[in-house]
Protein backbone atom coordinates (compact mmCIF):
# COMPACT_ATOMS: atom_id res chain seq x y z
CA UNK A 1 0.00 0.00 0.00
CA UNK A 2 1.38 3.38 -0.94
CA UNK A 3 -0.09 6.24 1.05
CA UNK A 4 0.69 9.43 -0.85
CA UNK A 5 0.32 12.90 0.55
CA UNK A 6 0.13 15.40 -2.29
CA UNK A 7 0.75 19.10 -1.94
CA UNK A 8 -1.48 21.16 -4.17
CA UNK A 9 0.42 23.37 -6.58
CA UNK A 10 1.09 26.69 -4.96
CA UNK A 11 2.98 28.42 -7.71
CA UNK A 12 1.40 31.61 -9.02
CA UNK A 13 2.67 34.38 -11.19
CA UNK A 14 4.70 36.63 -8.94
CA UNK A 15 5.85 40.12 -9.67
CA UNK A 16 9.57 40.61 -9.05
CA UNK A 17 10.30 42.81 -6.08
CA UNK A 18 13.41 44.08 -4.40
CA UNK A 19 12.75 42.00 -1.31
CA UNK A 20 12.42 38.76 -3.34
CA UNK A 21 15.29 36.83 -4.82
CA UNK A 22 15.56 34.12 -7.44
CA UNK A 23 16.72 30.79 -6.15
CA UNK A 24 16.96 27.28 -7.53
CA UNK A 25 14.47 25.07 -5.76
CA UNK A 26 12.96 21.66 -6.18
CA UNK A 27 9.29 21.14 -6.81
CA UNK A 28 7.80 18.67 -4.35
CA UNK A 29 5.68 16.25 -6.33
CA UNK A 30 4.73 13.93 -3.49
CA UNK A 31 5.59 12.86 0.02
CA UNK A 32 5.08 9.14 0.52
CA UNK A 33 4.94 6.98 3.61
CA UNK A 34 6.32 3.58 2.68
CA UNK A 35 7.87 0.77 4.70
CA UNK A 36 7.77 2.75 7.94
CA UNK A 37 9.61 5.82 6.54
CA UNK A 38 8.58 9.17 5.09
CA UNK A 39 10.03 9.70 1.65
CA UNK A 40 9.99 12.80 -0.53
CA UNK A 41 9.95 12.43 -4.30
CA UNK A 42 11.32 15.45 -6.17
CA UNK A 43 10.91 16.61 -9.70
CA UNK A 44 13.63 18.32 -11.69
CA UNK A 45 14.94 21.62 -10.29
CA UNK A 46 13.27 24.80 -11.54
CA UNK A 47 13.99 28.46 -11.14
CA UNK A 48 11.45 29.97 -8.75
CA UNK A 49 11.07 33.27 -6.91
CA UNK A 50 10.87 33.09 -3.18
CA UNK A 51 10.19 35.95 -0.80
CA UNK A 52 13.01 36.80 1.53
CA UNK A 53 10.57 37.98 4.15
CA UNK A 54 8.00 35.51 5.40
CA UNK A 55 5.41 38.21 5.89
CA UNK A 56 5.90 39.94 2.54
CA UNK A 57 2.60 40.43 0.81
CA UNK A 58 2.41 39.60 -2.88
CA UNK A 59 -0.60 40.56 -4.89
CA UNK A 60 -2.19 37.68 -6.72
CA UNK A 61 -0.05 35.18 -4.88
CA UNK A 62 -0.45 32.83 -1.95
CA UNK A 63 1.90 32.23 0.93
CA UNK A 64 3.41 28.75 1.32
CA UNK A 65 1.91 26.90 4.28
CA UNK A 66 4.37 26.45 7.09
CA UNK A 67 4.41 22.86 8.38
CA UNK A 68 6.97 20.40 9.53
CA UNK A 69 6.79 16.68 10.25
CA UNK A 70 8.10 15.81 13.70
CA UNK A 71 7.33 12.10 13.65
CA UNK A 72 4.34 12.27 15.96
CA UNK A 73 1.62 9.74 15.19
CA UNK A 74 -1.06 12.29 16.05
CA UNK A 75 0.19 14.94 13.60
CA UNK A 76 -2.52 16.22 11.24
CA UNK A 77 -1.92 18.12 8.05
CA UNK A 78 -4.86 20.24 6.96
CA UNK A 79 -3.02 21.43 3.83
CA UNK A 80 -2.31 17.86 2.57
CA UNK A 81 -4.58 15.80 0.40
CA UNK A 82 -4.62 12.09 1.28
CA UNK A 83 -4.49 9.85 -1.76
CA UNK A 84 -5.12 6.19 -0.85
CA UNK A 85 -5.35 4.80 -4.37
CA UNK A 86 -2.29 2.56 -3.94
CA UNK A 87 -0.26 4.42 -6.58
CA UNK A 88 3.26 5.68 -6.13
CA UNK A 89 2.03 9.23 -6.38
CA UNK A 90 3.50 12.28 -8.06
CA UNK A 91 5.11 12.67 -11.44
CA UNK A 92 8.69 12.91 -10.22
CA UNK A 93 11.51 10.43 -10.39
CA UNK A 94 10.02 7.35 -8.74
CA UNK A 95 12.64 4.93 -9.98
CA UNK A 96 15.69 3.57 -8.22
CA UNK A 97 17.62 6.85 -8.54
CA UNK A 98 16.24 8.16 -5.27
CA UNK A 99 17.73 5.22 -3.38
CA UNK A 100 14.44 3.83 -2.13
CA UNK A 101 13.58 1.22 -4.72
CA UNK A 102 10.83 3.24 -6.42
CA UNK A 103 8.27 1.12 -8.22
CA UNK A 104 9.60 -2.13 -6.70
CA UNK A 105 8.68 -0.97 -3.21
CA UNK A 106 5.25 0.03 -4.43
CA UNK A 107 4.69 -3.37 -6.02
CA UNK A 108 5.80 -5.17 -2.84
CA UNK A 109 3.43 -3.07 -0.77
CA UNK A 110 0.54 -3.89 -3.11
CA UNK A 111 1.37 -7.62 -3.05
CA UNK A 112 1.64 -7.65 0.73
CA UNK A 113 -1.64 -5.80 1.04
CA UNK A 114 -3.35 -8.32 -1.24
CA UNK A 115 -2.13 -11.25 0.86
CA UNK A 116 -2.29 -9.89 4.40
CA UNK A 117 -4.53 -6.83 4.11
CA UNK A 118 -3.68 -3.18 4.76
CA UNK A 119 -1.55 -1.99 7.65
CA UNK A 120 -3.72 -1.16 10.65
CA UNK A 121 -2.31 1.73 12.65
CA UNK A 122 -2.08 1.98 16.42
CA UNK A 123 -5.28 3.99 17.01
CA UNK A 124 -7.40 1.57 14.98
CA UNK A 125 -5.74 -1.43 16.64
CA UNK A 126 -6.51 -0.05 20.08
CA UNK A 127 -10.13 0.64 19.15
CA UNK A 128 -10.66 -2.93 17.95
CA UNK A 129 -8.92 -4.56 20.92
CA UNK A 130 -10.83 -2.39 23.40
CA UNK A 131 -14.07 -3.24 21.66
CA UNK A 132 -13.36 -6.96 22.11
CA UNK A 133 -11.88 -6.54 25.58
CA UNK A 134 -8.52 -8.01 24.55
CA UNK A 135 -5.00 -6.82 25.41
CA UNK A 136 -2.25 -7.16 22.82
CA UNK A 137 1.09 -8.78 23.76
CA UNK A 138 3.95 -6.35 24.21
CA UNK A 139 5.70 -7.14 20.92
CA UNK A 140 2.51 -6.74 18.89
CA UNK A 141 1.70 -3.49 20.68
CA UNK A 142 5.16 -2.12 19.87
CA UNK A 143 4.75 -3.19 16.24
CA UNK A 144 1.41 -1.38 16.07
CA UNK A 145 3.04 1.81 17.38
CA UNK A 146 6.01 1.70 15.02
CA UNK A 147 4.88 0.31 11.66
CA UNK A 148 1.37 -1.09 12.19
CA UNK A 149 -0.01 -4.63 11.98
CA UNK A 150 -1.43 -6.30 8.90
CA UNK A 151 -5.19 -6.62 9.11
CA UNK A 152 -5.20 -10.38 8.50
CA UNK A 153 -2.72 -11.03 11.33
CA UNK A 154 -4.66 -8.79 13.71
CA UNK A 155 -8.02 -10.42 13.02
CA UNK A 156 -6.56 -13.93 13.25
CA UNK A 157 -4.95 -13.13 16.58
CA UNK A 158 -8.13 -11.63 18.02
CA UNK A 159 -10.14 -14.68 16.95
CA UNK A 160 -7.57 -17.20 18.23
CA UNK A 161 -6.94 -15.34 21.47
CA UNK A 162 -10.62 -15.64 22.30
CA UNK A 163 -10.55 -19.42 21.79
CA UNK A 164 -11.16 -21.94 24.55
CA UNK A 165 -8.43 -22.86 27.03
CA UNK A 166 -5.59 -23.76 26.56
CA UNK A 167 -5.35 -22.33 23.01
CA UNK A 168 -6.34 -18.82 24.04
CA UNK A 169 -3.84 -18.89 26.92
CA UNK A 170 -1.04 -20.16 24.68
CA UNK A 171 -1.77 -17.51 22.06
CA UNK A 172 -1.26 -14.82 24.69
CA UNK A 173 1.85 -16.29 26.30
CA UNK A 174 3.71 -18.27 23.62
CA UNK A 175 4.88 -16.08 20.73
CA UNK A 176 6.38 -19.05 18.84
CA UNK A 177 3.00 -20.78 18.64
CA UNK A 178 1.16 -17.50 17.99
CA UNK A 179 3.34 -16.46 15.05
CA UNK A 180 3.07 -19.89 13.44
CA UNK A 181 -0.69 -19.94 13.84
CA UNK A 182 -0.96 -16.47 12.31
CA UNK A 183 1.05 -17.53 9.25
CA UNK A 184 -0.55 -20.98 8.89
CA UNK A 185 -3.95 -21.59 10.55
CA UNK A 186 -3.53 -25.33 9.88
CA UNK A 187 -0.35 -25.51 12.00
CA UNK A 188 -2.06 -27.18 14.97
CA UNK A 189 -3.75 -29.65 12.65
CA UNK A 190 -0.35 -30.67 11.27
CA UNK A 191 1.14 -31.00 14.75
CA UNK A 192 -1.85 -33.04 15.92
CA UNK A 193 -1.67 -35.24 12.84
CA UNK A 194 2.03 -35.88 13.39
CA UNK A 195 1.53 -36.76 17.06
CA UNK A 196 -1.47 -39.03 16.41
CA UNK A 197 0.19 -40.94 13.57
CA UNK A 198 3.53 -41.32 15.35
CA UNK A 199 1.86 -42.42 18.61
CA UNK A 200 -0.30 -45.00 16.85
CA UNK A 201 2.62 -46.36 14.83
CA UNK A 202 4.86 -46.45 17.93
CA UNK A 203 2.21 -48.21 19.99
CA UNK A 204 1.66 -50.84 17.29
CA UNK A 205 5.43 -51.43 16.99
CA UNK A 206 5.89 -51.63 20.78
CA UNK A 207 3.09 -54.17 21.16
CA UNK A 208 4.52 -56.29 18.37
CA UNK A 209 8.04 -56.05 19.77
CA UNK A 210 7.33 -56.59 23.48
CA UNK A 211 4.50 -59.10 23.08
CA UNK A 212 3.42 -60.55 26.44
CA UNK A 213 5.85 -58.27 28.28
CA UNK A 214 4.16 -55.10 27.06
CA UNK A 215 2.31 -54.31 30.31
CA UNK A 216 5.20 -55.30 32.50
CA UNK A 217 7.39 -52.92 30.51
CA UNK A 218 4.73 -50.25 30.13
CA UNK A 219 6.89 -47.55 31.76
CA UNK A 220 9.47 -47.98 29.01
CA UNK A 221 6.76 -47.56 26.39
CA UNK A 222 5.42 -44.46 28.19
CA UNK A 223 8.90 -42.90 28.30
CA UNK A 224 9.39 -43.53 24.58
CA UNK A 225 5.96 -42.07 23.84
CA UNK A 226 6.64 -38.91 25.87
CA UNK A 227 9.99 -38.29 24.16
CA UNK A 228 8.38 -38.99 20.81
CA UNK A 229 5.77 -36.31 21.50
CA UNK A 230 8.49 -33.69 22.08
CA UNK A 231 10.29 -34.78 18.92
CA UNK A 232 7.07 -34.55 16.87
CA UNK A 233 6.39 -30.99 17.98
CA UNK A 234 9.98 -30.01 17.14
CA UNK A 235 9.88 -31.73 13.74
CA UNK A 236 6.80 -29.77 12.66
CA UNK A 237 7.43 -26.50 14.51
CA UNK A 238 11.02 -25.87 13.40
CA UNK A 239 10.05 -25.92 9.71
CA UNK A 240 6.70 -24.15 9.95
CA UNK A 241 6.35 -20.67 8.42
CA UNK A 242 5.79 -17.90 10.93
CA UNK A 243 4.48 -14.33 10.84
CA UNK A 244 7.18 -11.68 11.02
CA UNK A 245 5.60 -8.87 13.02
CA UNK A 246 7.35 -5.56 13.54
CA UNK A 247 11.11 -5.17 13.50
CA UNK A 248 13.30 -8.05 14.52
CA UNK A 249 15.28 -7.52 17.71
CA UNK A 250 18.28 -9.35 16.25
CA UNK A 251 19.31 -6.36 14.15
CA UNK A 252 19.85 -4.23 17.25
CA UNK A 253 21.45 -6.96 19.33
CA UNK A 254 25.06 -6.88 20.39
CA UNK A 255 27.56 -9.54 21.24
CA UNK A 256 30.06 -11.92 19.75
CA UNK A 257 27.59 -13.75 17.51
CA UNK A 258 25.56 -10.73 16.41
CA UNK A 259 26.28 -11.27 12.71
CA UNK A 260 25.56 -15.00 12.93
CA UNK A 261 22.23 -14.44 14.69
CA UNK A 262 21.25 -11.84 12.12
CA UNK A 263 22.07 -14.22 9.26
CA UNK A 264 20.10 -17.06 10.85
CA UNK A 265 17.10 -14.78 11.44
CA UNK A 266 17.09 -13.88 7.72
CA UNK A 267 16.87 -17.54 6.63
CA UNK A 268 13.54 -19.06 5.54
CA UNK A 269 11.82 -21.38 7.98
CA UNK A 270 12.24 -24.28 5.55
CA UNK A 271 14.03 -24.88 2.27
CA UNK A 272 10.79 -24.60 0.29
CA UNK A 273 9.09 -21.78 2.21
CA UNK A 274 7.04 -19.61 -0.12
CA UNK A 275 8.33 -16.14 -0.82
CA UNK A 276 6.11 -13.39 0.45
CA UNK A 277 6.23 -9.61 0.16
CA UNK A 278 9.10 -8.49 2.36
CA UNK A 279 10.43 -12.07 2.63
CA UNK A 280 12.60 -12.87 -0.38
CA UNK A 281 15.12 -15.71 -0.12
CA UNK A 282 18.13 -16.47 -2.30
CA UNK A 283 19.25 -19.94 -3.38
CA UNK A 284 22.21 -19.74 -1.00
CA UNK A 285 19.88 -18.94 1.90
CA UNK A 286 17.72 -21.97 1.09
CA UNK A 287 20.77 -24.23 0.95
CA UNK A 288 22.02 -22.79 4.24
CA UNK A 289 18.60 -23.45 5.76
CA UNK A 290 18.95 -27.19 5.16
CA UNK A 291 22.19 -27.36 7.16
CA UNK A 292 20.97 -24.93 9.83
CA UNK A 293 17.75 -26.88 10.42
CA UNK A 294 19.75 -30.10 10.34
CA UNK A 295 21.86 -28.75 13.18
CA UNK A 296 18.73 -27.83 15.16
CA UNK A 297 17.14 -31.22 14.46
CA UNK A 298 20.34 -32.96 15.52
CA UNK A 299 20.45 -31.02 18.78
CA UNK A 300 16.83 -31.90 19.54
CA UNK A 301 17.46 -35.54 18.69
CA UNK A 302 20.55 -35.78 20.87
CA UNK A 303 18.84 -34.08 23.82
CA UNK A 304 15.69 -36.18 23.57
CA UNK A 305 17.79 -39.31 23.09
CA UNK A 306 19.68 -38.59 26.30
CA UNK A 307 16.46 -38.05 28.26
CA UNK A 308 14.45 -40.89 26.74
CA UNK A 309 17.17 -43.51 26.72
CA UNK A 310 18.36 -42.35 30.15
CA UNK A 311 14.91 -42.95 31.64
CA UNK A 312 14.64 -46.33 29.92
CA UNK A 313 18.09 -47.39 31.11
CA UNK A 314 17.34 -46.41 34.71
CA UNK A 315 14.13 -48.43 34.69
CA UNK A 316 15.83 -51.44 33.12
CA UNK A 317 18.71 -51.29 35.61
CA UNK A 318 16.35 -50.94 38.58
CA UNK A 319 14.28 -53.94 37.48
CA UNK A 320 17.30 -56.14 36.92
CA UNK A 321 18.71 -55.28 40.31
CA UNK A 322 15.57 -56.86 41.77
CA UNK A 323 15.11 -59.77 39.40
CA UNK A 324 17.37 -60.99 36.64
CA UNK A 325 16.38 -63.18 33.71
CA UNK A 326 18.41 -65.03 31.10
CA UNK A 327 16.44 -63.47 28.25
CA UNK A 328 17.23 -59.92 29.34
CA UNK A 329 18.78 -57.88 26.54
CA UNK A 330 21.83 -55.70 27.30
CA UNK A 331 21.15 -52.15 28.42
CA UNK A 332 21.71 -49.89 25.38
CA UNK A 333 24.65 -47.47 25.65
CA UNK A 334 23.31 -44.04 26.62
CA UNK A 335 25.51 -41.63 24.66
CA UNK A 336 25.72 -43.86 21.62
CA UNK A 337 21.93 -44.08 21.49
CA UNK A 338 21.60 -40.30 21.91
CA UNK A 339 24.14 -39.73 19.13
CA UNK A 340 22.18 -42.07 16.86
CA UNK A 341 19.02 -40.03 17.49
CA UNK A 342 20.89 -36.80 16.76
CA UNK A 343 22.38 -38.04 13.49
CA UNK A 344 19.10 -39.62 12.38
CA UNK A 345 17.05 -36.47 12.96
CA UNK A 346 19.70 -34.16 11.54
CA UNK A 347 20.05 -36.12 8.28
CA UNK A 348 17.12 -38.42 7.55
CA UNK A 349 14.30 -36.59 9.34
CA UNK A 350 15.53 -33.18 8.18
CA UNK A 351 15.54 -34.24 4.52
CA UNK A 352 12.17 -36.01 4.71
CA UNK A 353 10.33 -33.23 6.51
CA UNK A 354 11.78 -30.56 4.23
CA UNK A 355 10.31 -32.47 1.28
CA UNK A 356 6.98 -32.88 3.09
CA UNK A 357 6.77 -29.13 3.71
CA UNK A 358 7.43 -28.48 0.03
CA UNK A 359 4.76 -30.95 -1.08
CA UNK A 360 2.21 -29.53 1.36
CA UNK A 361 2.93 -26.03 0.07
CA UNK A 362 2.24 -27.16 -3.53
CA UNK A 363 -1.02 -28.89 -2.60
CA UNK A 364 -2.27 -26.05 -0.38
CA UNK A 365 -1.66 -23.58 -3.19
CA UNK A 366 -3.54 -25.66 -5.75
CA UNK A 367 -6.98 -24.68 -7.05
CA UNK A 368 -8.56 -27.91 -5.75
CA UNK A 369 -7.35 -27.31 -2.17
CA UNK A 370 -8.56 -23.70 -2.22
CA UNK A 371 -12.01 -24.81 -3.33
CA UNK A 372 -12.14 -27.88 -1.08
CA UNK A 373 -9.87 -27.42 2.01
CA UNK A 374 -10.31 -31.06 3.01
CA UNK A 375 -8.10 -32.01 0.04
CA UNK A 376 -5.07 -30.41 1.71
CA UNK A 377 -5.96 -31.99 5.06
CA UNK A 378 -6.28 -35.46 3.52
CA UNK A 379 -2.95 -35.02 1.75
CA UNK A 380 -1.28 -34.00 5.03
CA UNK A 381 -2.58 -37.13 6.76
CA UNK A 382 -1.54 -39.43 3.91
CA UNK A 383 1.96 -38.07 3.33
CA UNK A 384 2.80 -37.88 7.04
CA UNK A 385 1.56 -41.43 7.63
CA UNK A 386 3.76 -42.75 4.81
CA UNK A 387 6.70 -40.75 6.17
CA UNK A 388 6.29 -42.15 9.69
CA UNK A 389 6.17 -45.74 8.46
CA UNK A 390 9.25 -45.29 6.27
CA UNK A 391 11.10 -43.36 8.98
CA UNK A 392 10.42 -46.05 11.58
CA UNK A 393 11.77 -48.80 9.35
CA UNK A 394 14.81 -46.71 8.47
CA UNK A 395 15.60 -45.97 12.13
CA UNK A 396 15.57 -49.69 12.99
CA UNK A 397 18.03 -50.31 10.16
CA UNK A 398 20.30 -47.48 11.34
CA UNK A 399 20.15 -48.78 14.92
CA UNK A 400 21.15 -52.27 13.85
CA UNK A 401 24.00 -51.00 11.70
CA UNK A 402 25.32 -48.83 14.56
CA UNK A 403 25.10 -51.68 17.06
CA UNK A 404 22.72 -49.88 19.40
CA UNK A 405 20.02 -52.52 18.94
Amino acid sequence: MSLSLKISHLSNTLEPRDQCRAVRTFEFSSICFRGGHWRTELSSPKLRTRCAGSDAGISGGRSVPEWTYTGSKDETFSDLEIDDDGSNGGNGDSGGNNGYGGDDDGEEEEEEEKEFGPLVKFDEVMKETERRGITLPEDMSEAAKSVGIRKLFLLRYLDLQGSVWPLGFLMRTCSMLRNRMLADPSFLFKVGTEIAIDSCCATFAEVQKRGDDFWSEFELYAADLLVGLVVDVALVGLLAPYARIGKTSVASSTGLFKGLRRSCAALPSSVFEAERPGCKFSVNQRIATFFYKGLLYGSVGFGCGLIGQGIANMIMTAKRSIKKAEEDVPVPPLFKSAALWGVFLGLSSNARYQIINGLERVVEGSTAAKRIPVVAMAFTVGVRFANNVYGGVQFVDWAKLSGVQ
